[in-house]
């Protein structure tokens, strides 16, 4: 008896465990300040850069993906970002990577 009580309470354990792996985090993408993104304090940089260029082709709806654009826009973005660390990165990827800069 005393083993089944051990194996069902380590099975127990390990359920909590696995749930708690699996665990989502979200994250407002408006609210990251460009100290943040440049920082890693929030995740890579190249994810943040990845999902802005994903949201802003989206409103544009458009589908392609020009991998030497995306590169200099994040390029663009750091060095703008150096100079301006409250600025919201949404906000500042809207000024640095504007057409016709």
């Amino acid at each position: 008896m005393t083993k089944v009580r051990i194996h069902l309470l380590g099975a127990i354990c390990l359920g909590f465990m696995i749930a708690n792996a699996q665990a989502q985090v979200t994250i407002d993408v408006s609210k990251i300040t460009c100290a943040q993104f440049r920082s890693y304090s929030i995740t890579d940089p190249n994810n943040i850069a990845l999902w802005l260029s994903g949201y802003y082709n989206g409103k544009r709806a458009n589908t392609i993906i020009n991998v030497e654009s995306f590169k200099t826009n994040f390029e663009k973005l750091k060095d703008y970002c150096v100079t301006h660390p409250t600025t919201p990165v949404m906000e500042a990827a809207e000024t640095a990577i504007a057409p016709g800069k």
